[in-house]
């Protein structure tokens, strides 16, 4: 699949108004969830992809590609997690919904992988190191830090009826009792941050921001 049909398949998932060729735009991206070249064709829509639903694509199909019952294997998503951190600190200004999709995409793998271990360490446990690496940014920055802190207690706390209750229990129960109050002491200590300074009601940033 070329680029620009990976586009126009964009264009009719979430634009297009012909049913017929929205029922045919999913049904291909279910082949390319299912296709071994979805990362590299993932990789494609957010480096090279002309419009936002590029984008977004990339984002969905790597949303489901993360939530698969069995999982692909821990490097490669420690290797999505950490592409996806790296793209959206390089484009802080991508369309929100984008960076939306895009922080969905690291809360899953987040919470998916709580409990996984790889040399003696919680892998998927330092959000938070990386949520204050954001904070030192441009207020662009900040504010994906604190929507990274925000998708994964709201991802944390949603439970997934296809998986099992007691495993999401337990996931919610560890990531409250080591998370939960670094999350909002970080939160509070940068609210106070904002607040301590004059605000610019006309920068549209700030006010998001805050």
């Amino acid at each position: 699949v070329s680029l620009a049909e990976l586009e126009a398949l964009c264009t009719h998932l979430y634009i297009g108004t012909d049913l017929t060729q929205r029922i045919e735009a999913e049904k291909a991206l279910l082949e390319l969830i299912d296709s071994p070249e979805c990362l590299s064709k993932c990789q494609l829509l957010l480096e090279q992809g002309t419009t936002s639903y590029a984008q977004l694509l990339a984002a969905t199909c790597l949303s489901k590609l993360v939530s698969r019952i069995s999982p692909l294997p821990v490097e490669q998503r420690i290797d999505i997690r950490n592409y996806i951190l790296n793209y959206v600190a390089s484009q802080p200004k991508l369309a929100p919904f984008v960076i939306q999709a895009l922080i969905q995409v690291i809360a899953k793998i987040t919470k998916l992988g709580w409990f996984e271990v790889q040399k003696d360490q919680f892998v998927f446990r330092e959000i938070i190191a990386d949520v204050k690496k954001f904070l030192q940014g441009t207020v662009e920055h900040c504010i994906i830090g604190v929507i990274i802190l925000s998708e994964l207690t709201q991802e944390m706390n949603l439970v997934d009826y296809s998986r099992p209750s007691a495993k999401h229990r337990k996931i919610a129960t560890s990531f409250r009792d080591t998370s939960l109050k670094d999350i909002l002491v970080l939160a509070c200590s940068l609210l106070k941050e904002v607040l301590a300074k004059p605000l610019n009601l006309q920068d549209q940033f700030q006010q998001n921001l805050v």
